[in-house]
């Protein structure tokens, strides 16, 4: 059976901050003994506006892997949340970590307003909750570094790559960063466990459930 070659990122730390569990359980899930028919490419992205997808790109120019998972870290969330629509805007509430703020600037000019994840996010959901873990699917990305880096992913794909599968999934705080912060976390290896499901469902999964992740507000 052909192996499928699966690319999984993280961030570095930002603001401030020593660690960032999004790399912290990328790189924790790799280091475990693989089983199945897929092997594991892991990148830790800058958390800086355009040289992150430009990190990626080559990353995945250089692998060509059937299928891309990006993390972040959305500190204040209390689950692992799959990330269903990128939007072409980085509007930075905060610099990032080479000091840059674009405020209203499309991720790519004259490219779509949105594009939707490839990802079966509410399989992904289902299964994780089967797991016991707490997820949830989310319907923004942020006007970050999180969802810029989402967006690019998606337009590379959209434009020059559809025979790839691609999205973006969020994940909260480590124990350690919610320390004294009155915020919810998730244990890095919990949220490795997490990447595990999500990276089997994304290459098992071709349509996803027809049931409800819609909210109210």
């Amino acid at each position: 059976m052909e192996t499928s070659t699966v690319l999984l990122t993280g961030f570095e730390p930002f603001g401030g901050e020593r660690t960032n569990p999004s790399w912290d359980a990328v790189i924790e899930l790799a280091a475990r003994p693989r089983t199945g028919d897929h092997q594991l490419v892991v990148l830790q992205l800058p958390c800086v506006f355009d040289a992150s997808i430009t990190a990626l790109r080559a990353a995945v120019a250089e692998h060509a892997p059937d299928v891309v998972i990006c993390v972040g870290q959305a500190g204040g969330r209390d689950g692992i949340t799959p990330e269903r629509i990128a939007v072409n805007l980085s509007d930075a509430r905060v610099p990032d970590n080479a000091g840059n703020q674009p405020i209203d600037v499309p991720v790519v000019p004259d490219a779509p307003a949105a594009y939707f994840t490839g990802l079966p996010v509410k399989a992904c959901v289902a299964r994780l909750e089967e797991a016991g873990i707490p997820a949830s699917v989310s319907h923004t990305a942020g006007t970050f570094v999180c969802n810029h880096v989402f967006y690019g992913l998606m337009h590379l794909l959209a434009t020059e790559l559809p025979h790839v599968r691609g999205g973006f999934v969020h994940v909260p705080f480590s124990p350690e960063q919610a320390e004294g912060k009155d915020a919810p976390s998730l244990p890095v290896s919990t949220t490795a466990d997490a990447l595990d499901v999500i990276v089997r469902a994304s290459l098992e999964v071709s349509t996803d459930l027809a049931v409800s992740a819609g909210t109210l507000s």
